[in-house]
Protein backbone atom coordinates (compact mmCIF):
# COMPACT_ATOMS: atom_id res chain seq x y z
CA UNK A 1 0.00 0.00 0.00
CA UNK A 2 2.77 2.52 -0.73
CA UNK A 3 1.42 3.38 -3.92
CA UNK A 4 0.10 6.34 -2.75
CA UNK A 5 0.99 9.95 -1.93
CA UNK A 6 2.28 10.21 1.45
CA UNK A 7 1.03 12.78 3.91
CA UNK A 8 3.24 15.42 4.71
CA UNK A 9 2.93 16.89 8.03
CA UNK A 10 1.07 18.47 10.30
CA UNK A 11 1.69 21.60 13.21
CA UNK A 12 -0.24 22.57 16.60
CA UNK A 13 0.27 25.15 18.85
CA UNK A 14 -0.87 26.15 21.66
CA UNK A 15 -0.82 29.80 23.95
CA UNK A 16 -1.55 30.35 27.82
CA UNK A 17 -3.34 27.23 28.66
CA UNK A 18 -2.52 25.14 31.71
CA UNK A 19 -2.25 21.76 30.29
CA UNK A 20 -0.60 22.90 27.24
CA UNK A 21 1.11 19.98 26.62
CA UNK A 22 -2.17 17.76 27.13
CA UNK A 23 -3.67 19.18 24.67
CA UNK A 24 -0.70 19.77 21.66
CA UNK A 25 -0.79 15.70 22.75
CA UNK A 26 -4.69 15.32 21.42
CA UNK A 27 -4.00 17.57 18.81
CA UNK A 28 -1.23 15.96 17.26
CA UNK A 29 -3.32 12.86 17.69
CA UNK A 30 -6.17 14.72 15.64
CA UNK A 31 -3.73 15.14 12.99
CA UNK A 32 -2.30 12.21 12.84
CA UNK A 33 -3.29 11.50 9.08
CA UNK A 34 -0.57 13.95 8.46
CA UNK A 35 2.38 12.10 9.20
CA UNK A 36 3.50 8.62 11.01
CA UNK A 37 6.60 8.67 10.88
CA UNK A 38 7.81 10.75 13.99
CA UNK A 39 6.20 13.20 16.77
CA UNK A 40 7.38 15.68 18.81
CA UNK A 41 6.56 18.79 21.34
CA UNK A 42 8.24 21.89 22.51
CA UNK A 43 6.89 23.25 26.10
CA UNK A 44 7.91 26.61 27.43
CA UNK A 45 6.80 27.74 31.14
CA UNK A 46 8.53 30.97 30.06
CA UNK A 47 11.73 30.27 31.35
CA UNK A 48 13.14 27.75 29.20
CA UNK A 49 11.74 25.22 27.04
CA UNK A 50 11.74 21.36 27.41
CA UNK A 51 11.18 19.17 24.35
CA UNK A 52 10.70 15.49 23.69
CA UNK A 53 10.48 13.57 20.34
CA UNK A 54 10.73 10.18 18.39
CA UNK A 55 9.85 7.92 16.08
CA UNK A 56 6.70 6.50 15.62
CA UNK A 57 3.05 7.29 16.01
CA UNK A 58 1.83 10.17 18.57
CA UNK A 59 -0.02 7.70 21.02
CA UNK A 60 3.32 5.27 21.07
CA UNK A 61 5.61 8.11 21.85
CA UNK A 62 3.94 9.86 24.67
CA UNK A 63 2.47 9.26 28.46
CA UNK A 64 1.35 10.96 31.31
CA UNK A 65 4.14 10.90 32.76
CA UNK A 66 6.44 12.30 30.06
CA UNK A 67 3.88 14.89 29.50
CA UNK A 68 4.30 16.00 32.74
CA UNK A 69 7.80 17.17 32.40
CA UNK A 70 6.61 18.97 29.55
CA UNK A 71 6.08 22.32 31.62
CA UNK A 72 4.61 25.14 30.81
CA UNK A 73 1.32 27.03 29.33
CA UNK A 74 3.13 27.00 26.40
CA UNK A 75 3.81 24.23 23.37
CA UNK A 76 4.22 23.61 19.84
CA UNK A 77 4.14 19.92 18.38
CA UNK A 78 4.56 18.59 14.79
CA UNK A 79 3.85 14.99 13.29
CA UNK A 80 6.03 14.49 9.99
CA UNK A 81 6.46 12.19 7.21
CA UNK A 82 9.81 12.82 5.82
CA UNK A 83 9.50 14.87 2.30
CA UNK A 84 13.05 16.15 2.87
CA UNK A 85 15.67 14.62 4.60
CA UNK A 86 16.15 11.19 5.83
CA UNK A 87 14.02 8.34 8.32
CA UNK A 88 15.76 9.32 11.59
CA UNK A 89 14.61 10.90 14.57
CA UNK A 90 17.43 13.73 14.54
CA UNK A 91 15.24 14.94 11.60
CA UNK A 92 12.12 15.00 14.13
CA UNK A 93 10.28 18.27 14.94
CA UNK A 94 10.22 20.54 16.62
CA UNK A 95 14.11 21.60 15.89
CA UNK A 96 14.85 23.62 18.98
CA UNK A 97 18.54 24.99 19.54
CA UNK A 98 19.67 28.27 21.94
CA UNK A 99 21.18 31.09 20.15
CA UNK A 100 21.85 34.78 20.64
CA UNK A 101 18.60 35.96 21.47
CA UNK A 102 17.48 33.07 23.70
CA UNK A 103 16.19 29.49 22.89
CA UNK A 104 13.93 28.90 19.92
CA UNK A 105 11.87 25.79 18.35
CA UNK A 106 10.47 25.19 14.99
CA UNK A 107 7.81 22.87 13.71
CA UNK A 108 7.37 23.05 9.15
CA UNK A 109 4.83 21.84 7.21
CA UNK A 110 5.63 22.03 3.74
CA UNK A 111 8.92 22.15 1.55
CA UNK A 112 11.67 24.78 1.00
CA UNK A 113 12.24 24.44 -2.72
CA UNK A 114 15.37 26.74 -2.11
CA UNK A 115 16.92 24.73 1.18
CA UNK A 116 19.73 23.67 -0.92
CA UNK A 117 20.59 27.10 -1.86
CA UNK A 118 20.35 28.24 1.06
CA UNK A 119 22.11 25.32 2.97
CA UNK A 120 24.98 25.82 0.54
CA UNK A 121 25.26 29.60 1.22
CA UNK A 122 25.33 29.25 5.03
CA UNK A 123 27.87 26.14 5.07
CA UNK A 124 29.97 28.31 3.02
CA UNK A 125 29.80 30.99 5.98
CA UNK A 126 30.43 28.68 8.40
CA UNK A 127 27.01 27.10 9.49
CA UNK A 128 27.46 23.31 10.71
CA UNK A 129 24.17 21.38 10.42
CA UNK A 130 22.85 18.65 12.76
CA UNK A 131 20.43 17.57 10.28
CA UNK A 132 18.92 16.90 6.37
CA UNK A 133 15.71 18.72 6.92
CA UNK A 134 15.29 21.57 5.36
CA UNK A 135 13.76 22.99 8.35
CA UNK A 136 17.08 23.75 10.00
CA UNK A 137 17.66 26.40 7.00
CA UNK A 138 15.62 28.73 8.78
CA UNK A 139 16.83 28.55 12.54
CA UNK A 140 20.52 29.25 11.19
CA UNK A 141 18.92 32.47 8.95
CA UNK A 142 17.38 33.72 12.49
CA UNK A 143 20.75 32.86 14.40
CA UNK A 144 23.31 34.60 11.71
CA UNK A 145 20.60 37.22 11.47
CA UNK A 146 21.82 40.79 12.68
CA UNK A 147 18.84 42.45 12.97
CA UNK A 148 18.06 43.01 16.59
CA UNK A 149 14.49 41.74 17.26
CA UNK A 150 13.39 38.03 16.96
CA UNK A 151 10.28 39.37 14.66
CA UNK A 152 12.52 40.93 12.23
CA UNK A 153 14.67 38.10 12.01
CA UNK A 154 11.98 35.69 10.87
CA UNK A 155 10.41 38.02 8.57
CA UNK A 156 14.10 38.83 7.42
CA UNK A 157 14.34 34.77 6.89
CA UNK A 158 11.17 34.40 5.82
CA UNK A 159 11.82 36.74 2.47
CA UNK A 160 14.64 34.29 1.49
CA UNK A 161 12.59 31.81 1.37
CA UNK A 162 10.90 30.01 -1.59
CA UNK A 163 8.13 27.02 -1.29
CA UNK A 164 5.75 25.99 0.78
CA UNK A 165 5.51 26.82 4.53
CA UNK A 166 3.24 26.76 7.56
CA UNK A 167 5.45 27.06 10.26
CA UNK A 168 5.53 27.65 14.06
CA UNK A 169 8.21 29.40 16.35
CA UNK A 170 8.11 29.14 19.94
CA UNK A 171 10.41 30.97 22.07
CA UNK A 172 10.55 30.88 26.17
CA UNK A 173 7.24 33.53 26.21
CA UNK A 174 5.94 33.35 22.92
CA UNK A 175 4.41 31.76 19.71
CA UNK A 176 4.71 33.07 15.64
CA UNK A 177 2.81 31.64 13.18
CA UNK A 178 3.63 32.42 9.81
CA UNK A 179 2.36 31.19 5.89
CA UNK A 180 3.98 31.41 3.04
CA UNK A 181 2.37 33.95 0.79
CA UNK A 182 0.65 31.31 -1.79
CA UNK A 183 -1.03 29.92 1.07
CA UNK A 184 0.20 26.69 -0.17
CA UNK A 185 -0.39 24.38 3.04
CA UNK A 186 -3.32 25.47 5.42
CA UNK A 187 -3.04 26.71 8.83
CA UNK A 188 -6.20 27.82 11.16
CA UNK A 189 -6.08 30.13 14.25
CA UNK A 190 -8.36 29.66 17.29
CA UNK A 191 -9.53 29.80 20.44
CA UNK A 192 -9.91 27.50 23.94
CA UNK A 193 -11.42 29.49 26.77
CA UNK A 194 -8.62 32.41 26.76
CA UNK A 195 -5.93 30.70 25.12
CA UNK A 196 -4.81 30.88 21.34
CA UNK A 197 -4.67 27.76 19.27
CA UNK A 198 -3.15 27.26 15.95
CA UNK A 199 -3.49 24.15 13.94
CA UNK A 200 -2.80 22.63 10.62
CA UNK A 201 -6.92 21.48 10.47
CA UNK A 202 -9.69 22.37 12.20
CA UNK A 203 -10.14 18.74 13.31
CA UNK A 204 -7.56 19.35 15.81
CA UNK A 205 -9.62 22.09 17.31
CA UNK A 206 -12.55 20.22 17.57
CA UNK A 207 -11.30 17.24 19.55
CA UNK A 208 -10.02 19.91 21.97
CA UNK A 209 -13.57 21.43 21.87
CA UNK A 210 -11.63 24.54 20.33
CA UNK A 211 -13.53 27.66 18.05
CA UNK A 212 -12.19 28.40 14.98
CA UNK A 213 -11.25 31.97 14.63
CA UNK A 214 -10.01 31.98 10.88
CA UNK A 215 -7.32 31.43 9.39
CA UNK A 216 -3.74 32.24 9.46
CA UNK A 217 -3.67 34.41 6.08
CA UNK A 218 -0.76 33.90 3.08
CA UNK A 219 1.97 35.73 3.86
CA UNK A 220 1.13 36.33 7.61
CA UNK A 221 2.66 36.22 11.12
CA UNK A 222 0.51 35.70 14.06
CA UNK A 223 2.49 36.71 17.50
CA UNK A 224 0.62 35.20 20.19
CA UNK A 225 2.48 36.76 24.01
CA UNK A 226 1.39 37.71 27.21
CA UNK A 227 -0.08 40.69 24.61
CA UNK A 228 -2.75 38.82 22.98
CA UNK A 229 -2.94 38.15 19.34
CA UNK A 230 -0.96 40.39 16.19
CA UNK A 231 -1.32 40.48 12.86
CA UNK A 232 1.74 41.22 10.75
CA UNK A 233 2.28 41.25 7.01
CA UNK A 234 5.51 40.01 6.17
CA UNK A 235 4.88 39.92 2.24
CA UNK A 236 3.36 41.49 -0.30
CA UNK A 237 -0.29 39.82 -1.21
CA UNK A 238 -0.49 37.93 -4.09
CA UNK A 239 -2.71 35.48 -6.00
CA UNK A 240 -3.22 32.47 -3.86
CA UNK A 241 -2.49 28.85 -4.76
CA UNK A 242 -3.89 26.32 -2.03
CA UNK A 243 -3.16 23.08 -2.57
CA UNK A 244 -5.78 21.08 -4.35
CA UNK A 245 -5.08 18.00 -3.07
CA UNK A 246 -5.16 18.53 0.37
CA UNK A 247 -9.33 18.09 -0.71
CA UNK A 248 -8.73 15.13 -2.51
CA UNK A 249 -6.95 12.92 -0.27
CA UNK A 250 -4.82 14.33 2.61
CA UNK A 251 -7.17 16.49 4.63
CA UNK A 252 -9.33 14.57 7.47
CA UNK A 253 -13.24 14.77 5.48
CA UNK A 254 -13.96 16.63 9.11
CA UNK A 255 -11.90 19.69 8.46
CA UNK A 256 -12.52 22.70 7.41
CA UNK A 257 -9.59 24.31 5.32
CA UNK A 258 -9.34 27.17 2.30
CA UNK A 259 -12.52 28.13 3.51
CA UNK A 260 -14.72 25.43 2.94
CA UNK A 261 -15.75 22.09 4.24
CA UNK A 262 -13.75 18.69 2.76
CA UNK A 263 -16.63 16.60 2.98
CA UNK A 264 -18.73 18.90 1.00
CA UNK A 265 -15.69 19.20 -1.96
CA UNK A 266 -15.07 15.83 -1.92
CA UNK A 267 -18.82 14.93 -2.23
CA UNK A 268 -18.54 17.54 -5.33
CA UNK A 269 -16.00 15.48 -6.35
CA UNK A 270 -17.67 12.56 -6.86
CA UNK A 271 -21.21 14.15 -8.38
CA UNK A 272 -18.53 16.10 -10.91
CA UNK A 273 -17.53 12.18 -11.96
CA UNK A 274 -20.95 11.19 -12.32
CA UNK A 275 -21.50 14.07 -14.73
CA UNK A 276 -18.32 13.29 -16.89
CA UNK A 277 -18.46 9.16 -16.55
CA UNK A 278 -21.99 7.24 -17.59
CA UNK A 279 -21.08 3.79 -16.22
CA UNK A 280 -23.75 0.64 -16.33
CA UNK A 281 -22.95 -0.76 -12.67
CA UNK A 282 -25.09 -2.76 -9.94
CA UNK A 283 -23.51 -1.02 -7.32
CA UNK A 284 -20.92 1.55 -6.32
CA UNK A 285 -17.72 0.71 -3.58
CA UNK A 286 -14.84 2.94 -2.37
CA UNK A 287 -11.34 2.63 -1.75
CA UNK A 288 -10.76 3.23 2.22
CA UNK A 289 -10.68 5.96 3.46
CA UNK A 290 -10.01 8.58 1.34
CA UNK A 291 -12.10 7.66 -1.45
CA UNK A 292 -15.67 6.99 0.78
CA UNK A 293 -16.90 10.46 0.39
CA UNK A 294 -16.83 10.94 -3.41
CA UNK A 295 -17.92 7.31 -3.64
CA UNK A 296 -21.15 8.18 -2.07
CA UNK A 297 -21.41 11.57 -4.34
CA UNK A 298 -20.90 9.43 -7.55
CA UNK A 299 -23.34 6.62 -6.72
CA UNK A 300 -25.93 9.89 -5.76
CA UNK A 301 -25.22 10.96 -9.10
CA UNK A 302 -25.74 7.90 -11.19
CA UNK A 303 -28.29 6.87 -9.00
CA UNK A 304 -26.72 3.43 -8.48
CA UNK A 305 -26.55 1.89 -4.48
CA UNK A 306 -23.57 2.28 -2.70
CA UNK A 307 -22.36 -0.33 -0.53
CA UNK A 308 -18.93 -0.81 1.74
CA UNK A 309 -17.55 -3.34 -0.80
CA UNK A 310 -13.98 -3.10 0.80
CA UNK A 311 -13.42 -3.50 4.56
CA UNK A 312 -10.28 -1.59 6.10
CA UNK A 313 -7.87 -2.30 8.67
CA UNK A 314 -6.74 0.26 10.73
CA UNK A 315 -3.63 -1.55 12.48
CA UNK A 316 -1.11 -1.82 9.55
CA UNK A 317 1.92 -0.61 11.17
CA UNK A 318 4.80 0.35 9.12
CA UNK A 319 6.45 -3.19 9.32
CA UNK A 320 5.18 -6.91 8.91
CA UNK A 321 6.17 -10.11 8.37
CA UNK A 322 5.20 -11.91 5.27
CA UNK A 323 4.38 -15.40 5.74
CA UNK A 324 7.04 -17.72 3.38
CA UNK A 325 4.13 -19.56 1.45
CA UNK A 326 3.61 -16.84 -0.77
CA UNK A 327 0.01 -15.08 -0.69
CA UNK A 328 -1.13 -12.89 -3.71
CA UNK A 329 -1.91 -9.10 -3.16
CA UNK A 330 -0.72 -9.39 0.58
CA UNK A 331 -0.17 -6.33 0.78
CA UNK A 332 -3.67 -4.96 -0.16
CA UNK A 333 -4.80 -7.91 1.36
CA UNK A 334 -3.34 -6.46 4.36
CA UNK A 335 -5.15 -3.79 4.66
CA UNK A 336 -8.12 -4.40 2.86
CA UNK A 337 -10.48 -6.95 2.85
CA UNK A 338 -13.56 -7.86 -0.22
CA UNK A 339 -16.99 -8.27 1.08
CA UNK A 340 -17.80 -11.10 -1.28
CA UNK A 341 -21.78 -11.03 -0.35
CA UNK A 342 -22.14 -7.63 -1.85
CA UNK A 343 -19.39 -8.23 -5.00
CA UNK A 344 -20.35 -11.78 -6.04
CA UNK A 345 -22.31 -11.54 -9.58
CA UNK A 346 -22.31 -7.49 -9.66
CA UNK A 347 -21.01 -5.32 -12.47
CA UNK A 348 -19.28 -3.12 -9.54
CA UNK A 349 -17.68 0.64 -9.86
CA UNK A 350 -14.88 1.05 -7.52
CA UNK A 351 -13.87 4.60 -6.63
CA UNK A 352 -10.76 5.79 -5.38
CA UNK A 353 -8.76 9.13 -5.22
CA UNK A 354 -5.36 8.77 -7.29
CA UNK A 355 -3.34 6.37 -9.30
CA UNK A 356 -0.24 6.79 -9.14
CA UNK A 357 2.31 4.28 -9.75
CA UNK A 358 -1.20 1.78 -10.77
CA UNK A 359 0.63 -1.31 -8.90
CA UNK A 360 -2.22 -0.90 -5.67
CA UNK A 361 -5.15 -0.35 -8.27
CA UNK A 362 -3.88 -3.68 -10.12
CA UNK A 363 -4.09 -5.60 -6.89
CA UNK A 364 -7.33 -4.18 -6.04
CA UNK A 365 -9.20 -5.22 -9.45
CA UNK A 366 -7.40 -8.26 -9.45
CA UNK A 367 -8.80 -9.07 -5.66
CA UNK A 368 -12.44 -7.33 -6.50
CA UNK A 369 -12.50 -9.93 -9.15
CA UNK A 370 -11.20 -12.95 -6.95
CA UNK A 371 -14.15 -11.69 -5.15
CA UNK A 372 -16.72 -12.75 -7.56
CA UNK A 373 -16.91 -9.36 -9.73
CA UNK A 374 -18.47 -9.95 -13.35
CA UNK A 375 -16.92 -6.26 -14.33
CA UNK A 376 -14.91 -3.87 -12.50
CA UNK A 377 -14.95 0.17 -13.43
CA UNK A 378 -12.50 2.18 -11.89
CA UNK A 379 -13.19 5.73 -11.28
CA UNK A 380 -10.98 8.26 -10.09
CA UNK A 381 -11.99 11.41 -8.17
CA UNK A 382 -8.71 13.32 -9.30
CA UNK A 383 -6.73 13.94 -12.84
CA UNK A 384 -4.43 11.86 -13.72
CA UNK A 385 -1.03 12.29 -11.69
CA UNK A 386 1.20 13.19 -14.53
CA UNK A 387 3.79 15.46 -12.09
CA UNK A 388 5.63 15.38 -9.10
CA UNK A 389 4.83 17.60 -5.80
CA UNK A 390 7.81 20.11 -4.63
CA UNK A 391 6.07 21.58 -2.32
CA UNK A 392 5.73 19.18 0.78
CA UNK A 393 4.19 16.30 -1.11
CA UNK A 394 6.15 12.90 -1.04
CA UNK A 395 5.49 12.35 -4.75
CA UNK A 396 7.80 9.76 -6.82
CA UNK A 397 9.22 11.08 -9.43
CA UNK A 398 7.87 11.76 -13.17
CA UNK A 399 9.07 8.70 -14.74
CA UNK A 400 7.39 6.27 -12.04
CA UNK A 401 4.00 8.07 -12.40
CA UNK A 402 2.43 6.10 -14.70
CA UNK A 403 0.23 8.67 -16.09
CA UNK A 404 2.96 10.74 -17.18
CA UNK A 405 4.11 8.24 -19.65
CA UNK A 406 0.57 6.19 -20.49
CA UNK A 407 -2.62 6.53 -21.97
CA UNK A 408 -5.74 6.04 -19.82
CA UNK A 409 -6.40 2.79 -22.01
CA UNK A 410 -2.88 1.45 -21.56
CA UNK A 411 -3.36 2.30 -17.80
CA UNK A 412 -6.88 0.62 -17.62
CA UNK A 413 -5.14 -2.44 -19.39
CA UNK A 414 -2.38 -2.05 -16.95
CA UNK A 415 -4.78 -2.46 -13.81
CA UNK A 416 -6.77 -5.12 -15.82
CA UNK A 417 -9.87 -2.97 -15.28
CA UNK A 418 -13.06 -3.18 -17.88
CA UNK A 419 -12.86 0.79 -17.97
CA UNK A 420 -11.16 3.64 -16.33
CA UNK A 421 -12.18 7.39 -15.98
CA UNK A 422 -10.77 10.31 -14.37
CA UNK A 423 -12.04 13.21 -13.36
CA UNK A 424 -11.30 16.21 -15.68
CA UNK A 425 -9.13 19.35 -14.62
CA UNK A 426 -12.00 21.69 -15.19
CA UNK A 427 -14.19 18.68 -13.18
CA UNK A 428 -11.76 19.30 -10.21
CA UNK A 429 -11.68 23.00 -9.93
CA UNK A 430 -15.63 23.14 -10.31
CA UNK A 431 -15.92 20.86 -7.28
CA UNK A 432 -13.61 23.28 -5.64
CA UNK A 433 -15.41 26.56 -6.76
CA UNK A 434 -11.99 27.85 -8.22
CA UNK A 435 -12.96 28.63 -11.55
CA UNK A 436 -8.92 27.63 -12.60
CA UNK A 437 -7.90 30.55 -9.65
CA UNK A 438 -6.59 30.06 -6.15
CA UNK A 439 -5.33 26.40 -6.29
CA UNK A 440 -1.81 24.51 -7.66
CA UNK A 441 -2.69 22.01 -9.81
CA UNK A 442 0.59 21.27 -10.83
CA UNK A 443 0.78 17.52 -10.17
CA UNK A 444 -1.76 17.01 -12.47
CA UNK A 445 -0.84 19.88 -15.19
CA UNK A 446 2.63 20.72 -14.88
CA UNK A 447 1.93 24.76 -13.94
CA UNK A 448 4.15 24.66 -11.00
CA UNK A 449 3.42 28.19 -9.51
CA UNK A 450 7.17 28.43 -7.61
CA UNK A 451 10.15 27.89 -9.68
CA UNK A 452 12.72 26.40 -8.91
CA UNK A 453 16.28 24.84 -10.56
CA UNK A 454 18.56 21.70 -8.95
CA UNK A 455 21.81 22.85 -7.84
CA UNK A 456 24.67 19.55 -7.00
CA UNK A 457 26.59 21.74 -4.21
CA UNK A 458 28.89 19.36 -2.21
CA UNK A 459 27.15 18.32 0.97
CA UNK A 460 28.23 18.31 4.59
CA UNK A 461 28.87 14.81 6.45
CA UNK A 462 25.75 13.57 7.95
CA UNK A 463 26.42 13.86 11.59
CA UNK A 464 25.39 11.28 13.61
Amino acid sequence: MQDKFHDHCGVFGIFGHAEAANLTYLGLHALQHRGQESAGIVSSDRDRLYSHKAMGLVSDIFDAPLLATLKGDIAIGHVRYSTTGGSHVRNAQPFAVDFSLGSIALAHNGNLVNAMDLRYSLEQRGSIFQSSMDTEVVVHLIATSRLPSLVDRIREALGLLKGSYSMLFLTEKSIIAARDPLGIRPMCLGRIKNAWVVASETTALDLIEGEYVRDVQPGEMVILDEKGMQSVRFADPVPHRHCIFEFIYFARPDSFIFGQEVYGVRKALGHELAREHCVEADMVMSVPDSGTVAALGFAEGRRIPFEMGLIRSHYVGRTFIEPQQHIRHFGVKLKLNPVRKFIDGKRVVVVDDSIVRGTTSRKLVKMVRAAGAREVHVIISSPPTVCPCFYGIDTPTRQELIASSHSIDEVRKYITADSLGYLSVEGLHRAVGSNGNGFCDACFTGNYPIKFDDHPYPRQMHLF
